[in-house]
């Protein structure tokens, strides 16, 4: 399969001006697009739960890059999982629907990782997504999400639409959501680490007992992996973009400490919602498909993020 020319591609990128979305815009840039024929969607002024927004941002398009989601921590879906489901559910079908409909080239959808089931062997593998239900605090996020992939399948098979869907595990990196209301979890930590630095505290309290794992992607590398898919895959499957290096919450807490210099002991609120077991990805197809893998390691991920919140916090 030739590399798609993204020069003469008119490209919109919903939640463009997004954690992501500005490392997408960037990757685009450096991949060839041309940045006068790029659109950027922004909730303010086109909110894509309304059919006529979705159908105005797709007209004379070639390529979607859907990005826009309602999205948080353990926090936000417990207290808003019916705005989640509805809101990511009505966004990427609506603009999925009115993408087909306009003729365009290629819709680019970016999934999560939300979606696969509690229990899923581990490192995920895109063939296990089906088994099982998602684990339960980010279920309606996360089966929203994963409804636009069936959408995705059912209109290649019936009309020939060529849309691909793509997994990011969690994304951090500098210009992430440090806000401890909605952040995620490195995020979280840093501005909890920083803001015991600054009142002297001698104890960090960090929800759950540490046991889970996680894996997590920096954001030049996912933007990069999105790109990248986009000239480069245009299969009906899945694909997972992640790292496949795991680490459980007890050690990237004591890793972050160590990155920031705090020295105060760790207490664990054993009381507190742990979220999904383990989190790791099998990252296999990515490399096989379209020749993606992540460039960064945690450690100076995290460094760069540490850096850049303690110059702009």
């Amino acid at each position: 399969m030739a590399t798609v020319d993204l020069s003469n591609k008119r490209i919109v990128v919903t939640g463009g001006a997004g954690f992501l979305g500005r490392k997408v815009l960037a990757q685009l840039a450096s991949a060839g697009a041309n940045p006068e024929k790029i659109t950027v969607t922004r909730s303010h002024d086109c909110d894509l739960r309304i059919l006529e927004n979705c159908q105005r941002a797709v007209d004379q398009q070639d390529i979607i890059i859907h990005l826009a989601a309602h999205v948080g921590g353990i926090g936000l879906n417990q207290a808003k999982p019916a705005e989640l489901f509805y809101d990511n559910l009505m966004m990427g079908t609506q603009l999925i629907h009115a993408a087909y409909q306009a003729g365009v080239e290629k819709f680019v959808c970016v999934g999560t990782i939300c979606a696969y089931p509690k229990f899923t062997p581990v490192p995920f593998k895109e063939d296990d997504l089906w088994n099982g239900y998602p684990e339960e605090t980010n279920a309606p996020y996360g089966v929203a999400k994963k409804a636009l992939l069936v959408q995705l399948q059912s209109y290649r098979q019936q009309y020939g639409f060529n849309g691909i869907y793509l997994l990011p595990v969690n994304l951090y990196g500098p210009e992430d959501n440090f806000d401890p209301k909605s952040s995620h979890v490195i995020p979280a930590l840093i501005h909890k680490v920083h803001e015991a630095q600054q009142r002297g505290d001698k104890h960090l309290p960090v929800w759950g007992d540490g046991s889970p794992s996680r894996e997590f992607l920096y954001v030049d590398d996912a933007a990069l992996g999105v790109v990248v898919a986009t000239q480069d895959y245009d299969g009906a499957e899945p694909v997972n973009l992640g790292t496949n290096y795991e680490i459980t919450i007890r050690d990237l807490v004591e890793l972050i400490c160590e990155l920031m210099g705090f020295q105060g002991e760790i207490i664990w609120e054993i009381d507190k919602p742990n979220g999904q077991p383990r989190r790791c990805l099998d990252t296999e197809r990515a490399k096989q498909e379209f020749g993606f893998t992540a460039q960064v390691e945690l450690k100076q991920g995290l460094k760069n993020t540490i850096d850049w919140y303690r110059h702009n916090q």
